[in-house]
């Protein structure tokens, strides 16, 4: 099958044309990172009147493709195809490429051969810069080759793969409800968390937190194809706080680090940095043997609140923009450890946050029941698009 690089069949980082650059009181609209989906879709956050934005940030339009061009993000799945702005332009984060697609190829057949596995895989071998700033070279995504058959067959294979992400999305919306049921369950027992309407005993993180300890950096060590340890990534978490070990890299680490890192049932997690930060996972007992990296807190707490418990406070809204705005703002966001300890933290009884944990226990045995059908359509989308990618659709 014929093939092209993505520099041959689509303009990468086009320039605003010069006719535009004088309609300086003209709306556009704007995105930033936060708003570009791990699942394919992009929110504009407001708009922008295009003297704002037309230096300093990246332009775009109806029709490109977008894809995240820093870690984590990249590797995340961070990318949309561009559709449905009322202004026809938009500004967004510098940490975004644009695909313009010419017209040899389908906008949407360019956005699944970029949103799959192969592409990240690829990508991130190729990013260049220090640790937790890399990125995408422009280079890279001019020389990527992709299958390019005719018009006709694009548009029948992107035909094929919207089936089955629309499969796909809708069992993962069933799943959302599981979390939305837990959250609102979390509410109706303890109220709000900032502003404890229930008036339990308030304090702060600080008051509870037994250790807080930053993930290691590991400079020079390889990752190894066996007997290693599991290095916990942003990328294996989801926002649900679900890890997918399987999917970790193995690393071959001292007595001592492996002493002194090695997560325990009961620690909570914290991504600490970049455009996820604020997610969370809690480690139970069936985790295997793991280190969270550089880009997480470890925590425990003591007996008087439940993991858990710490990890809802942690997820629920107020607290999450509590999180976001207090984010050092940086090349990226990073949320340090003064900042966790300042969090309000009430206590409740312990007997109310274990009936909690026994009802969460039941909503989860649901949501995993749900979680193997999600999973199921998930890797048959993921084996449809790397067979497009390979020309086998």
């Amino acid at each position: 099958m014929k093939t092209a690089q993505l520099g041959q069949i689509a303009k990468i980082n086009p320039r605003l044309p010069r006719e535009l650059t004088s309609q300086t009181s003209r709306t556009v609209h704007f995105v930033p990172m936060a708003e570009l989906s791990e699942q394919g879709y992009v929110s504009p956050n407001g708009t922008r009147r295009l003297d704002e934005v037309m230096k300093g940030y990246t332009y775009f339009e109806n029709g490109d493709v977008l894809v995240a061009k820093i870690t984590p993000c990249m590797e995340n799945g961070k990318a949309a195809l561009v559709r449905g702005l009322e202004h026809q332009i938009a500004f967004g984060s510098t940490e975004f490429h644009v695909l313009r697609p010419t017209e040899e190829v389908d906008a949407k057949y360019l956005f699944y051969m970029i949103w799959n596995p192969v592409f990240r895989h690829q990508a991130a071998i190729k990013m260049t810069g220090s640790a937790g700033q890399k990125r995408v070279p422009t280079s890279f995504l001019e020389q990527f080759e992709i299958p390019l058959p005719k018009l006709e067959e694009q548009k029948r294979i992107v035909a094929i793969l919207d089936k089955a992400d629309s499969i796909r999305r809708k069992r993962q919306e069933s799943l959302s409800h599981v979390s939305t049921l837990i959250a609102s369950r979390f509410l109706e027992v303890f109220g709000d968390p900032v502003g404890n309407p229930r008036k339990w005993k308030l304090g702060t993180f600080d008051d509870q937190v037994t250790l807080l300890q930053y993930g290691p950096r590991f400079f020079n060590e390889a990752y190894v194809e066996a007997d290693g340890i599991r290095i916990v990534r942003i990328t294996d978490l989801d926002f649900q706080g679900r890890l997918d070990y399987s999917a970790m890299p193995l690393m071959d680490v001292s007595d001592e680090d492996r002493q002194k890192f090695v997560l325990k049932p009961g620690d909570l997690l914290l991504a600490r940095s970049g455009a996820t930060v604020g997610k969370t996972a809690l480690i139970d007992d069936r985790a295997p043997e793991c280190i969270a990296g550089a880009y997480f807190i470890r925590m425990r707490f003591k007996d008087a609140v439940r993991p858990l418990y710490v990890q809802m406070v942690l997820r629920s809204k107020l607290v999450q923009q509590m999180i976001a705005s207090r984010s050092q703002q940086s090349a990226q966001q990073n949320f340090n450890g003064p900042a966790i300890r300042a969090l309000p933290l009430p206590v409740p009884p312990i007997e109310l946050q274990d009936q909690f944990i026994q009802f969460h226990a039941a909503a989860i045995s649901l949501g995993e029941r749900m979680a193997t059908q999600s999973g199921e359509s998930d890797a048959l989308f993921n084996s449809l698009v790397q067979r497009a990618f390979k020309g086998e659709l």
